[in-house]
């Protein structure tokens, strides 16, 4: 089965933010989007046996958005 898993950029907070609406429960973070990625990669298998959805293997989809503002040039 896909998974779609959101990486949004909290800027405030400054760190990354995992969701998703198909794998119940997962909300993690980090500063750094890589380590973000691995974090997920390990709790989402844990997460969906929890649920009662076991797999041999899960497809993943990393959707990431991050807003930024630059001044415009003088």
């Amino acid at each position: 089965m896909d998974y779609k898993i959101k990486f949004i950029w909290d800027d405030e907070a400054a760190v990354w933010i995992a969701t998703s609406d198909d794998v119940p429960g997962l909300v993690l973070e980090s500063g750094s989007f890589d380590a973000l990625v691995e974090r997920v990669r390990h709790a989402i298998p844990e997460l969906l046996s929890l649920n009662s959805q076991s797999a041999p293997y899960y497809n993943l989809t990393f959707l990431s958005e991050r807003h930024d503002r630059v001044m415009a040039a003088q």
